[in-house]
């Protein structure tokens, strides 16, 4: 992309923003004239399913919403429901089904109500169609690239009474600068890019959310400006794969040069990433995230499978020998850094033997956490396709063995700091007992802690008494 493209783009962008602007007006008007009606205030409740991405995104809407008067709600009783869905695995669609059933009850004592469904799930073109067929009674359908044209299609619902279908299967622009209602005043999640183009044999994001689109630092790096002027302590740079950060610019970037960027910004205390595909993660990153204080000791390093010739037939680019040399060289960089990792157990054709391989990868790396799961077949993707898919019971019982194995490194691995006195960023009063805060430690470890309320989005230093597993309780010290 050249001069021109990019000043053309942002002008784009601008256009689309002002337009969406005149939109949420229009809104707003029908909303208070709804108010008044039934006087009261009209209420909406955003569910996120899914992904770091997928919450960012959720926050835009919630934002939008409330620019044009709804009142956020905890409750699914509400004058508009919107899910913001995920189809990474199959119980992800499932819950969603489910879900809506208990809406259409909430529909008929409500008649007004809007149910909107949006993100991943919805760019399936079979789940679409189910729902034009099967969920009459749901207002709105849009999918990942469309997120930022919520309130011209919400005011498409609200003057015609019919369904509102908009799935785009690319994005040629895309506008982060709208309302937005973070979940926490003083974190934020930063998009840096979006889509894929790993295409891992068992995944379906590359096909839901589109091919890798960098955004242009400058427009970064300005957001973060701005978040940190509203307070943000901590932001989180999101992208499926961040190490892949500066393909499509008209002058190359890497990830780690941006990172440097990020956190020469004042105000931002706090620096972390998600996610970094094993493939790709230079040695330029190691050096920056060793060098730079405010990058966050904590590196989340999906593992997949410990076998070689599976990670091969998933199309992953690399072998166990590469991951544990990765490993290595990171931990010879940073001794402390906390490492956590995905694991799918049952892929199509895993042996026993295979299996082991993965065992010894979790005893060898000693993984702060680890989310496993079982091998979903995705529709679309070319594993579901494979001939020789593991059965349940033989998946189950591989998938209990891991997640024991993982358990006892992660308690091991997580008790190394008891007895020290580390920063915490206190985030919330703890749910289950008012008179602890809950936050984490920089290495991204929860930490309950005595306190109130006056210390959320602080700082603190806490020394960390107890280590209970995966997380700890502390005392606050002066």
């Amino acid at each position: 992309m050249d001069i021109r493209d990019v000043a053309e783009a942002a002008d784009k962008r601008e256009k689309e923003r002002n337009q969406q602007l005149i939109y949420i007006d229009k809104c707003r008007e029908i909303v208070k004239n709804k108010e008044q009606e039934k006087g009261r205030k009209l209420t909406s409740h955003v569910e996120t399913f899914g992904c770091q991405m997928n919450a960012r995104d959720s926050e835009k809407l919630r934002g939008i919403l409330e620019e044009i008067g709804y009142e956020n709600t905890e409750s699914e009783d509400a004058d508009l429901v919107l899910y913001n869905t995920c189809t990474v695995r199959e119980n992800a669609n499932l819950k969603v089904y489910g879900r809506l059933g208990k809406l259409s009850h909430y529909k008929k004592k409500n008649p007004d109500m809007v149910i909107g469904l949006c993100g991943c799930m919805m760019q399936e073109p079979q789940v679409v169609e189910k729902l034009q067929k099967s969920y009459r009674y749901v207002n709105l359908i849009f999918g990942t690239h469309n997120i930022f044209k919520l309130a011209e299609l919400l005011y498409q619902v609200l003057t015609q009474n019919r369904m509102i279908v908009d799935i785009w299967n690319a994005a040629d622009i895309t506008v982060e600068e709208l309302p937005v209602d973070r979940t926490y005043a003083f974190k934020s999640g930063v998009n840096i890019m979006y889509g894929c183009d790993n295409f891992c044999t068992y995944c379906i994001v590359p096909y839901v959310r589109g091919r890798e689109r960098s955004r242009e630092p400058a427009d970064i790096l300005e957001e973060i400006r701005h978040l940190a002027a509203d307070g943000v302590k901590e932001v989180m740079l999101l992208g499926q794969n961040v190490n892949s950060y500066g393909k499509g610019l008209e002058t190359r970037v890497s990830f780690a040069k941006l990172l440097s960027e990020v956190c020469r910004i004042d105000g931002i205390e706090r620096v972390r990433f998600m996610t970094s595909h094993p493939k790709d993660l230079s040695d330029e990153l190691i050096e920056v995230m060793a060098a730079e204080p405010k990058v966050c000791p904590h590196l989340h390093l999906p593992l997949q499978s410990g076998s070689s010739r599976l990670l091969k037939r998933m199309n992953r680019r690399y072998t166990k020998e590469d991951y544990l040399l990765l490993v290595e060289k990171i931990r010879k960089a940073m001794p402390d850094i906390s490492l956590t990792t995905d694991i799918i157990v049952g892929f199509p054709g895993e042996t026993e033997e295979d299996f082991a391989e993965t065992l010894d990868v979790v005893e060898k790396v000693g993984f702060d956490s680890a989310f496993t799961f079982l091998y979903s077949k995705r529709t679309g993707t070319p594993a579901a396709a494979y001939e020789d898919q593991v059965d349940d019971a033989t998946a189950k019982e591989r998938f209990d063995r891991l997640l024991k194995l993982v358990q006892d490194k992660a308690k091991t691995a997580c008790a190394r700091f008891e007895g020290q006195t580390l920063p915490v960023l206190a985030e919330q009063i703890n749910t289950q007992d008012s008179s602890l805060l809950t936050g984490r430690l920089a290495n991204n470890i929860t930490v309950h802690f005595p306190g109130d309320a006056s210390l959320i989005g602080e700082i603190v230093n806490v020394h960390l008494d107890t280590c209970h597993g995966f997380y700890y309780l502390g005392t606050a010290v002066e």
